[in-house]
């Protein structure tokens, strides 16, 4: 299981907004991946502000376990079968990875746990000021949303760049707190 911290700041941008910067840098890496959001009907995960999620890129699957810090989320991810991925989207048979002892320590009952709604992103990664900034856009439940990240290693400098970044394009900058994983859940909700 790998561990790290996630810092990063997020603005919310119209779909021309988007456009714009998918014209500036056709040369980037782009690439799909699909995160499968979990938790139980009760939502106990979301309630304890844990995220959990299995992220599927070119084939391969990563299960991801999100839990606040002061500064950032600290995420443990571990790699999973495609096998261990559909036992679990299909029959709901958890994969055995390092997370069950975690949830388990945290009370969680991992046999409740299912898949309730993926969220689709086509990504342009780029490398920028020792950082890295990724242009998405996102689709949900019937929505499709664009959102531009910059991950950094502190969250004051990440706003100021991913700011300076935008403004060089002329594009609004209000930084979002609301994760993927809350907006795709709130459409959920709303379906």
């Amino acid at each position: 299981m790998s561990n790290a911290i996630e810092i990063e700041a997020k603005v919310l941008i119209k779909e021309d907004d988007y456009k714009k910067l998918a014209r500036a840098f056709p040369a980037e890496k782009h690439y799909t991946q699909t995160n499968y959001y979990i938790d139980n009907d009760e939502r106990i995960l979301a309630k304890e502000g844990i995220a959990l999620r299995v992220r599927e890129k070119e084939g391969h699957f990563e299960i991801t376990l999100k839990t606040p810090l002061s500064h950032g989320l600290l995420e443990k991810s571990e790699n999973i079968t495609a096998e261990q991925f559909n036992a679990f989207k299909r029959e709901g048979v958890f994969p055995k990875v390092d997370a069950v002892r975690l949830l388990t320590m945290l009370d969680i009952d991992v046999p409740s746990l299912r898949i309730l709604t993926a969220l689709t992103t086509d990504r342009m990664d780029l490398e920028y000021e020792n950082g890295l900034l990724s242009i998405d856009r996102n689709q949900y439940s019937g929505t499709v949303d664009y959102e531009v990240e910059f991950e950094y290693n502190n969250m004051a400098d990440a706003e100021r760049i991913l700011s300076d970044f935008l403004g060089k394009y002329g594009i609004p900058v209000v930084f979002s707190k609301l994760t993927k994983v809350h907006r795709a859940m709130a459409a959920l909700e709303n379906l």
